[in-house]
């Protein structure tokens, strides 16, 4: 079997590490600010690397989960001379297909093939295996990566092209999310403003055709209070949308819905939500501010 490293084993890649080590592959991580799910990933059986180039130099296939694409640039810096022929750099975060096409060249001359496969679910999922992950790679990389990519993408692997596509579909899938989240957000302060509670709000649009998984997470907040409810943060979601800006700029495509859902999470970020825990579900409170209604 492959032997894997992993880079980045936070909120998703602990599960995703851990489900490469329980399904039998030598697995190498790499600490950065947080050594808890590192020493969990340990127990476990798995390996620590005392850097970057260690980590390449014990890896067939080397996953990374980083915020954005100027730290996967840095990343695969620190890797490349301990990367050996043959091996395989998987990107797991959301970035610029612009820097992955670029990285996957830069690899691809020292002999080293590049995939970008981009994930679908949340940390509760990674941890049991059910992700999802639309990968963009050659056809013989995706056949070797497929079996691995299946122990922690139990919810679907789709191979939609060359390195890059994954990446562009990752950044169309997050258009849609980040849009439900900026429409929630302004639903939930509209319709607190004309006298509907949260609750009635809610037992309109619970199970009906507005209703979603998406929905559901981020009414974990508003209902429940539950600021973890979906852990993804307000300043990756208006990276996202940068990201999908510069996308469709380059693609000649007018895309103003867009450029509304960026300043909407722009917005917040300015008013103070750049936190670390300052979360999708929470652009409610930042809209509500803006109201004047908190």
């Amino acid at each position: 079997m492959d032997k894997i490293g992993f880079v980045g084993v936070g909120l998703m890649g602990h599960g995703m590490a851990a489900s490469m080590r329980r399904a039998g592959h030598e697995v190498t991580v790499i600490a950065h600010r947080n050594r808890a799910p590192v020493d969990d990933l340990v127990a476990m059986g798995c390996a620590e690397a005392d850097g970057l180039e260690a980590l390449a130099a014990a890896s067939d296939v080397v996953h990374i989960c980083a915020p954005a694409s100027p730290q996967v640039e840095a990343i695969v810096e620190g890797l490349i001379p301990g990367l050996r022929d043959g091996a395989i750099v998987v990107d797991c975060s959301t970035a610029n297909p612009v820097s992955t096409v670029a990285l996957a060249k830069k690899l691809r001359a020292r002999g080293v093939e590049m995939a970008d496969a981009p994930l679908g679910g949340t940390p509760a999922q990674a941890e049991e295996g059910q992700l999802a992950t639309m990968v963009g790679a050659t056809p013989e990389t995706f056949a070797r990566l497929e079996p691995i990519l299946a122990t922690w993408a139990g919810a679907g692997v789709a191979h939609l092209g060359e390195v890059g596509t994954g990446h562009r579909m990752k950044l169309l899938n997050n258009f849609l999310a980040m849009g439900y989240g900026a429409i929630y957000a302004e639903a939930l302060a509209l319709s607190r403003s004309v006298g509907i509670s949260i609750e009635q709000f809610d037992g309109v649009i619970r199970g009906s055709r507005m209703d979603c998984g998406f929905y559901r997470t981020f009414m974990g907040h508003a209902l429940e209070g539950n600021r973890e409810s979906h852990k993804f943060t307000l300043r990756n979601a208006t990276k996202d949308m940068r990201y999908l800006a510069a996308m469709a700029d380059a693609a000649g495509v007018p895309n103003p819905v867009g450029s509304a859902v960026k300043n909407s999470y722009a917005a917040a970020l300015a008013a103070g939500g750049d936190g670390p825990e300052d979360y999708v579900p929470h652009l409610t409170d930042w809209v509500a501010e803006a109201a004047g209604l908190d």
